[in-house]
């Protein structure tokens, strides 16, 4: 039998409320409260343009049904730990730590604000959800890139992850043709 590397060690570990703060930010769980700023966070082009599952037009329902049907049931069923990243001045982006089967272990996923972007927290969300994934037994941890998206690039670098290779024909896009991703992996040692 194959065992499966997204295995974690969870005991104790609460992921309904589970939070963590890095020097500036806390990624907290979700609340019904910020289906607000994630349908306005929604409305961006390159947010829509590099996370084709966003459905455009994106309504005040669209982001209902992500928060309360997708992110905090992720956290109840413990498929993962969504967060809502937010700096001093409030939401700053969503991300998550997704126990996906599989020999990739645990994939990181990251959106940052329109408004929030350019200071960097991308690269200290990821970093600190690898970082999560990895103390608690992860043998690895892994994320996806559009090729063509540089900034997102950049940041799996920052944030300590090494490009391990190129998926090919692995994203879909809205007008169904098929691009690349750079897939990017973590290891404790890293």
């Amino acid at each position: 039998m194959t065992q499966q590397l997204t295995a974690l060690d969870l005991s104790g570990v609460d992921l309904a409320t589970e939070s963590m703060r890095t020097q500036r930010l806390l990624l907290r769980p979700f609340r019904i409260d910020d289906v607000e700023a994630v349908h306005r966070a929604s409305q961006d082009e390159d947010t829509q343009r590099w996370i084709s599952a966003i459905p455009v037009p994106y309504t005040r329902e669209d982001a209902r049904r992500f928060v309360e049907d997708m992110a905090m049931r992720e956290r109840t069923d413990r498929l993962g730990l969504s967060v809502v990243v937010e700096d001093e001045d409030g939401f700053a982006g969503t991300a998550g730590i997704y126990l996906r089967p599989g020999r990739l272990g645990p994939e990181i996923g990251y959106t940052v604000a329109p408004w929030a972007r350019g200071r960097g927290y991308a690269t200290e969300t990821a970093r600190a959800l690898a970082d999560w994934g990895l103390a608690h037994g992860a043998p690895r941890v892994h994320l996806y890139v559009d090729v063509r998206n540089d900034p997102s690039l950049v940041v799996a670098r920052r944030a300590g992850f090494t490009r391990e290779g190129v998926v090919r024909g692995c994203l879909e896009y809205r007008d169904g043709t098929r691009g690349d991703a750079a897939l990017f992996g973590r290891l404790p040692g890293d």
